[in-house]
């Protein structure tokens, strides 16, 4: 737990390296997920949710809010056993029940059987999020490799295409579909070209699916992170980027994970009805404009 007052500075945050993909447990200081700070307010009773990528940072935190709020939650995960384990111990912990499973959403099917699964163990589907993320740094154009290119899209909009696809059959009217941007999909980021176009992608694919299913009215919106600490930094970005991150917005220090998930209650919960194909940045002041 972490004081509100009293969040990381860039200068409490070393420089450091993790294999990808990085273990939550491994990184100094601990990014806050726990929801210890969060005051819930029983929104998504009854609910069920699926959360792709909640293994570990925003995927963790959403999920354990959303177990605060009521909701049984299901989370996928691509590669990290142990730290699938702790989110389910810590959904678990707050009373809900918590589905696992691993899987790579590149793969239509794992998208299908994600849905079957929960659908055979919770009976319905209400809240989709499409967190599930591949990024990687590359100061070099030439250096970014059509490997690369295809595994950051095919991970960072095809999953969600495919979650969507698997998905929807399931929802109905007041149900939510939630995905993650990033502020670099709206301003650009040098060494992160590839996951920068993802990510504007995704913004122009929740707000014309927001559009596409208005009439059935189930909502579609996404929200915008600026620099979160998540084990996607120690992983994907130089050592010496990772030194005192972050300081490119106006609080001039980086996310807690924790800091995140309030955002996606109020786009699951009837908090925001009249909300629907919406870029909700949370950035700390990182302007896009």
């Amino acid at each position: 737990m972490q004081s509100q007052e009293k969040r990381p500075t860039p200068d409490q945050i070393p420089g450091q390296k993790q294999p990808y993909p990085a273990k939550q447990s491994k990184m100094t200081p601990q990014p806050d997920s726990d929801l210890s700070n969060y005051q819930p307010a029983n929104k998504l009773k009854d609910k069920v949710a699926i959360i792709t990528g909640g293994d570990s940072g925003i995927g963790r935190a959403v999920a354990i809010a959303y177990a605060l709020e009521g909701a049984q939650v299901t989370i996928t995960y691509n590669k990290n056993d142990d730290d699938a384990q702790t989110t389910q111990a810590e959904v678990e912990k707050r009373g809900g029940q918590c589905l696992v499973i691993k899987m790579d959403v590149r793969r239509p099917e794992d998208c299908q059987d994600t849905v079957k699964q929960t659908i055979e163990k919770f009976g319905q589907l209400n809240i989709l999020v499409n967190n599930a993320a591949f990024q990687m740094t590359q100061e070099k154009f030439e250096d970014l490799s059509e490997v690369q290119f295809r595994q950051t899209l095919e991970t960072n909009i095809f999953g969600y295409f495919y979650m969507v696809k698997a998905a929807l059959p399931h929802l109905a009217e007041g149900d939510v579909i939630i995905n993650t941007g990033s502020i670099v999909g709206k301003i650009g980021k040098g060494m992160l070209i590839d996951y920068a176009t993802s990510k504007g992608a995704v913004h122009a694919f929740t707000k014309s699916l927001a559009l596409n299913l208005a009439e059935r009215h189930i909502r579609v919106n996404a929200v915008v992170p600026g620099p979160v600490w998540t084990p996607n930094i120690p992983a994907t970005m130089p050592i010496e980027k990772v030194d005192n991150y972050d300081t490119d917005n106006a609080l001039s220090r980086a996310a807690q994970p924790e800091e995140l998930a309030p955002a996606y209650v109020f786009m699951a919960a009837q908090d925001s009805s009249f909300v629907t194909g919406a870029l909700l940045d949370v950035t700390g002041g990182q302007l896009s404009s």
